[in-house]
Formats: C-alpha cells, sequence, structure tokens
C-alpha cells in the first residue's frame, strides 16, 4: 500500500540483486483484488507450471535476503538447475513429470546439450518439470545413485513421475530434441 516503505525499499533492493527475475510493485486496489493478495504480500508467479508463491510480509521480519531466498527457492524456470536451494521448489512443483539432464555443466559439449534440452523443454512446458543436474557436485551424488547411474554412462536423461515414484533412464552421448521428446512422450503413456 505505501511504495515509500521500508519494505519496498527492501524489495526494490532484491530486484536490483536478482537482474534475471522480472519484479514489479502494485498498490492498486484493482490489481491486489484481481489476483487475490493481500497488502504487503511478495507474489512470484512461475511460468514453468502456471503455480504461484506467496510471502506474507505482514507476519514476518522479512529483509532484502529472505525476499532473495523466497524467490530462489520458489523460482522455476524452463530448465532449472538443481542445487539443494532449489531442490524445495522443485520438490514443491505442482507438475508430476520431472525430466533430468544429468551431465557435466563443465564439458566443451554443454552449451549445445542445454541449447537442445531448453528447446525441448518449450514443447513441454506445463507438463514436465525440466531439470539440469551437475554430476560434478558432490551434493547431487545421491540423486545420481538413485537412478543407479554411474559417472562412465553420463550424460543421461532420467525422468521420474512423483506419485509413485515410476522412472526411467535413458544414456545419451547427444541430445536432441526429437530424442528428448520422443523419450518423454513414451513415458508419459
Amino acid at each position: 500500500q505505501e511504495p515509500e516503505s521500508a519494505e519496498a525499499s527492501q524489495f526494490r533492493l532484491a530486484a536490483a540483486r536478482t537482474p534475471e527475475v522480472p519484479f514489479g510493485v502494485s498498490s492498486s486496489p484493482a490489481v491486489l483484488s484481481h489476483y487475490g493478495v493481500s497488502a504487503n504480500t511478495i507474489t512470484l508467479f512461475r511460468r514453468v507450471d502456471n503455480d504461484r508463491r506467496d510471502l506474507d510480509m505482514n507476519n514476518e521480519d522479512v529483509d532484502t535476503e529472505k525476499m532473495i531466498r523466497f524467490v530462489r527457492i520458489n523460482e522455476l524456470r524452463l530448465v532449472t538447475e538443481y542445487d539443494p536451494v532449489t531442490s524445495i521448489g522443485v520438490m514443491q512443483s505442482s507438475l508430476r513429470f520431472n525430466l533430468l539432464l544429468i551431465t557435466d555443466k563443465m564439458s566443451p559439449k554443454h552449451p549445445e546439450r542445454m541449447r537442445r534440452f531448453r528447446a525441448a523443454a518449450e514443447l513441454f512446458k506445463g507438463k514436465i518439470l525440466f531439470i539440469l543436474l551437475d554430476s560434478n557436485l558432490k551434493s547431487n551424488e545421491q540423486v545420481v545413485s538413485y537412478f543407479q547411474l554411474k559417472k562412465s554412462q553420463l550424460p543421461a536423461l532420467a525422468i521420474f513421475h512423483t506419485p509413485d515414484d515410476e522412472h526411467d533412464v535413458m544414456t545419451v552421448d547427444e541430445i536432441s530434441t526429437e530424442r528428448v521428446q520422443d523419450f518423454c512422450n513414451r513415458f508419459m503413456q
């Protein structure tokens, strides 16, 4: 309600420190009503799964760091990189299918793999959550072992249906949009 409040100032600082995420401020009663937002609420709209997350700033002592953490935990991108922070948002996603690209981010082939993986993610927006899992991170070793993969079998695609833990794995030398699309369609059927 107050664009010059301390909370609004903290919000603008969080926005400046997170330039890759679009931020906006509104004190319009019509806008707040349209989205069902009460005053002093941060609402994060996720385009990947058409979901939203709200942070009520009236109940907590919210500062810039807490706002940034809220965004980092809850934002889901076309391809979300899995790490200890984003894992919470991934687990809370309304999408029941997750596709992981388990790969070495340091590989010279990584940029091209990601370009093709993102192209496939566009085709399944709102249906499958696309996740990048860097096989070099120690914190990701448990996920790699869950799919019973060894480093020598990477890169690999692993698709997972969250309600019943059903999953499938495909090792791949080259990622192609068509190959990813076929793998996803087969599993979803």
